[in-house]
């Protein structure tokens, strides 16, 4: 039991990539349902890069802070 409560720590590395990643990609459906454009390659990029890199951050960040 005591394994299950310690992958569900709020400073789980992958608990916080997940939430971030997931808060990313909520911004990035907000920002296309507001824009009037089609997808091009600089926004597909945009996009990858901002889901990618907020990430990889709070990963590094919760990893270092646990």
């Amino acid at each position: 039991m005591s394994s299950i409560q310690s992958q569900l720590e709020w400073a789980n590395p992958e608990y916080v990539t997940t939430v971030v990643g997931v808060l990313a990609a909520a911004g990035l459906v907000f920002y296309s349902s507001i824009s009037n454009t089609g997808p091009t390659v600089d926004e597909i990029l945009f996009v990858l890069l901002g889901l990618t890199i907020p990430m990889t951050i709070a990963h590094q960040v919760a990893r270092r802070w646990k």
